[in-house]
C-alpha cells in the first residue's frame, strides 16, 4: 500500500492524496451519517488521463475503487467498506463545462459539474436541463448519472437515461471508452451508454457526459391541491393531461404527516384544508404560452368531477416557490423526529392507493405507532415511503428494527408489480434485497455483465449486485 500511495501522489499530486483521518472524514460518511466506511485513502484526480491513471495503479495494486461525486445518495453507493481497503475516487475537481450546443440542443459537462451549474449553462443560452431534485445544489452529474437519477420532471422528460446522449468512461482497467457522441441515432450495435447508466460505478467510471437540452419553459402554472384520496391522485393524472398535453411537468404527492412536518418548520399553509393528501401540480411552456388558463380548466374539471376539494393557485414567482417549499422540504424535515428509514418504491400509477391501503395497517400491527411519512411522485408511480420511530421507542431500537419493517414494504411494493427501487439506486443498501426480488436468470445476467467488464471485482465491490 505504501508503494501504491507514493506511485497515486506522483500521478496526481501529494496534496490530492488524502490519508489523515481529519481530511477523510468528509468521504467516510453520507450526508446522512447512515452509512459509514474508513478509506484506505481519498484520491482527487482533477482529469479524465489522471482518473485513469489512478484507475491502472489501483488495478495493478488489486485495490478496490469507490467512485464519490456530490455523496449526497440514499443507499451508500459512495461510501467504501470500514477494513480500510478501499479508495475513495472522489470526481469533485472534474468541473468543466466543456461545450455548450444551443442549436443541437447539448451540453458536454464533466461528471464532477454541480446539477444546479448544469441547469444555469443551459438557462445562459435559452435552454433547460429538465433533471431537478432537492440535491441539485449539491449533487453531481456523475452521481446522476450513477443512480440514474429521476426527481421531479421524470414525468415530462424521463429519467436520467432519456437525458444522455454519450459517455466518457474510465474501464475497470484504466482504459478510456470515449462514447462522447451527441447522436440522436447511432444503431451500430450494443447500446453501451445505456450499459453504465444507472451502474453505480461497478462497470466503470463516468468522468463526462454529453446530456440533452430542451426548449426553456419560463411559463409556468403552479397550484398547490387537496386531495380526497390516493386513488383521486392517480384519476386526476389522464384528466391533467387532457387540458395541459406534453406541458404537464409535475404531478407529486404528500400526505397529511409529511406536510405537517414542514408546516411546523415554519413554511405557510396555502389551505385550511383538513384533507389527508394533497397534491402540486406544475403546468409549463415557452413565453406566451397558455399555461394559466390551461391550469384553471383543469382544476375546474377536478373540482366538478370529485378528485380535488380545494386548491390554491401561484399568483408570483414568490408564491411558487413557496408552494415547491412545501414539497422539497419534507425530508430534511424529517429529520427532526430521528433516524428515518427511507425507501424508494415504484408501482403502477393505478396501484398506488393499493400500495398505501395495504403498508399502513401492515407496518401499524408490526411496529405500533410507527409514524410513515409518505410522498412522491404520482405521475410516475415513485413513492418515498419513509418511516419515523414510535415516540416510546429510541432511535436504536428503531433502527435495530429496519429489515423487518423494509421487508414487509419491499413485499408489498413487489407483490403489486412495483421496483423496491425507483431512482435513488441499490448502493450498498438495497444490493441483497434487489436480488432476493429477481430471478435466477436476471441476477445471473448482471453478474455475467459485471464478470465481463470488471473480472477482479475492484469497482466498487458490494453495490448494485451482493456479494455471491
Amino acid at each position: 500500500m505504501t508503494h501504491l500511495l507514493s506511485d497515486l501522489r506522483a500521478a496526481i499530486g501529494d496534496a490530492h492524496v488524502l490519508t489523515d483521518p481529519a481530511d477523510l472524514s468528509p468521504y467516510a460518511a453520507d450526508w446522512r451519517g447512515a452509512y459509514r466506511g474508513t478509506p484506505l485513502a481519498v484520491v482527487r484526480p482533477a482529469s479524465t488521463s489522471e482518473v485513469a491513471e489512478v484507475v491502472r495503479l489501483a488495478h495493478a495494486a488489486g485495490v478496490a475503487i469507490v467512485p464519490q461525486g456530490g455523496n449526497t445518495g440514499m443507499c451508500g453507493g459512495a461510501i467504501p467498506s470500514g477494513d480500510g481497503s478501499q479508495l475513495v475516487l472522489s470526481l469533485g475537481r472534474l468541473r468543466q463545462v466543456r461545450e455548450v450546443d444551443a442549436a443541437g440542443g447539448t451540453i458536454t459537462v464533466e461528471a464532477g459539474v454541480i446539477l444546479a451549474d448544469v441547469q444555469a449553462a443551459a438557462q445562459a443560452v435559452d435552454r433547460l436541463f429538465p433533471l431537478s431534485l432537492g440535491a441539485e445544489g449539491s449533487c453531481t452529474v456523475g452521481g446522476n448519472i450513477a443512480t440514474n437519477a429521476g426527481g421531479t420532471a421524470v414525468l415530462r422528460y424521463g429519467m436520467m437515461r432519456s437525458l444522455v446522449l454519450g459517455l466518457e468512461v474510465v474501464l475497470p482497467d484504466g482504459r478510456v471508452w470515449d462514447g462522447l457522441r451527441s447522436l440522436r441515432k447511432d444503431n451500430t450495435g450494443y447500446d453501451l451508454t445505456q450499459l453504465f447508466i444507472g451502474a453505480e460505478g461497478t462497470l466503470g467510471i463516468v468522468t463526462a457526459a454529453v446530456l440533452t437540452l430542451h426548449p426553456a419553459t419560463p411559463a409556468r402554472a403552479t397550484a398547490w391541491v387537496a386531495l380526497p384520496s390516493v386513488a383521486a391522485a392517480a384519476t386526476l393524472l389522464p384528466l391533467l393531461r387532457e387540458y395541459a398535453a406534453e406541458r404537464l411537468t409535475t404531478w407529486e404527492l404528500v400526505s397529511r404527516p409529511a406536510l405537517e412536518l414542514v408546516l411546523a418548520a415554519g413554511l405557510a399553509d396555502p389551505l385550511a384544508s383538513d384533507a389527508e393528501w394533497f397534491g402540486l401540480i406544475e403546468i409549463a411552456g415557452p413565453a406566451g404560452a397558455s399555461v394559466d388558463d390551461d391550469l384553471e380548466r383543469a382544476l375546474a374539471a377536478a373540482v366538478e368531477a370529485g378528485l380535488v376539494l380545494d386548491a390554491a393557485v401561484a399568483g408570483s414567482p414568490a408564491q411558487r416557490s413557496g408552494l415547491w417549499a412545501l414539497r422539497e422540504r419534507v425530508s430534511e424535515a424529517q429529520e427532526s423526529l430521528g433516524p428515518t428509514i427511507k425507501h424508494d418504491v415504484s408501482v403502477p400509477i393505478t396501484s398506488l392507493d393499493d400500495l398505501v391501503a395495504r403498508l399502513g395497517p401492515a407496518l401499524e400491527s408490526a411496529l405500533p405507532g410507527i409514524r410513515p411519512i409518505v410522498y412522491g411522485h404520482v405521475g410516475d408511480g415513485n413513492l418515498h415511503y419513509n418511516l419515523s420511530r414510535p415516540a416510546s421507542l429510541s432511535g436504536d431500537h428503531f433502527v435495530a428494527q429496519a429489515a423487518m419493517l423494509s421487508t414487509i414494504v419491499h413485499d408489498c411494493t413487489v407483490e403489486l408489480g412495483g421496483s423496491i427501487s425507483a431512482e435513488h439506486g441499490l448502493g450498498s443498501g438495497k444490493a441483497a434485497a434487489a436480488a432476493a426480488y429477481k430471478s435466477d436468470v436476471e441476477v445471473d445476467l448482471m453478474r455475467a455483465v459485471k464478470n465481463a467488464l470488471d473480472p477482479a471485482g475492484l469497482m466498487n465491490p458490494g453495490k448494485v449486485l451482493a456479494p455471491d
